[in-house]
């Protein structure tokens, strides 16, 4: 992924090595772009046997190829449009049948794109929801009889600040993101005596080249102002989250579960 450097000067920081992760099998949904790029490029770089869900073919095998290229391994992908449930079970079959039983479950795939409220219609607000939360669930279902089996796990679930700051013209998506949270508490709840631990993640606004080209195109020019908003004065990068979530599928937060980490930069 390439980040335009009059943008942000992009800052090389040494990623923690984590030895419970070696050999363990990652499941990671929307993988082949933005913040699930550097999920699987993370992952596959601590020793993990990756499997990614992507709905592009082409970035999917682009990305794969990528990945091999920078860590000698190369993951292993699925293509699947995830609203499908019946196309995201199995992608998840035939991933588990090269990595064998999931260890850990990263639930990143979602988009948040725009549109003013009346032109909302029940069709596109049930669209929105399958797009950035119901996706989430099922593919939780999906990996717990193989996590279980395998004496426990971790899943993770991407959700974001937007609902928190009540963030304007994507009420579908913070409606969505907000239930990630619930979500997440409930189902720790649910899998905890199966030792599988939940957690999400709630990151602010994250430099990916997307979000670069959409504020080029819609906010112009607004990156400062947002910057000025957070107490760190540096924008937040694809592997800031990436690092947070490495933290949460290792057994160093053996403990930590049903928690929401926000990664923002100190906006909330």
């Amino acid at each position: 992924m390439t980040i335009h450097p009059e943008l942000i000067a992009k800052v090389e920081v040494a990623t923690a090595r984590y030895p419970s992760l070696v050999g363990k099998s990652v499941l990671i949904t929307g993988g082949g772009s933005g913040i699930g790029a550097s999920l699987v490029e993370h992952f596959v770089g601590q020793g993990c046997k990756v499997g990614f869900i992507e709905l592009n073919g082409a970035v999917a095998a682009a990305h794969a190829e990528a990945v091999e290229k920078t860590t000698g391994t190369r993951p292993y992908y699925e293509v699947a449009d995830l609203r499908d449930i019946d196309a995201l079970r199995t992608a998840i079959t035939r991933l588990a049948d090269r990595t064998g039983p999931f260890h850990v479950l990263v639930n990143n795939a979602g988009n948040d794109d725009r549109m003013p409220i009346e032109d909302v219609t029940p069709q596109y607000w049930d669209e929105r929801q399958a797009t950035n939360l119901r996706h989430q669930f099922f593919a939780a279902q999906a990996v717990l009889p193989g996590m279980a089996a395998a004496g426990g796990g971790a899943i993770i679930n991407m959700g974001s600040i937007s609902w928190m700051k009540g963030a304007a013209g994507l009420i579908f998506y913070t409606t969505a993101k907000s239930a990630v949270m619930g979500m997440t508490k409930s189902l720790a709840r649910e899998v905890g005596e199966r030792n599988i631990r939940v957690n999400s993640i709630a990151p602010g606004w994250v430099l990916t080249e997307r979000q670069v080209v959409r504020a080029k195109a819609i906010y112009q020019g607004k990156f400062r102002e947002y910057l000025e908003s957070q107490c760190l004065k540096e924008h937040l990068l694809p592997p800031d989250i990436a690092r947070m979530a490495l933290f949460l599928a290792a057994d160093d937060s053996r403990l930590v579960t049903g928690q929401t980490f926000i990664v923002d930069g100190g906006v909330i």
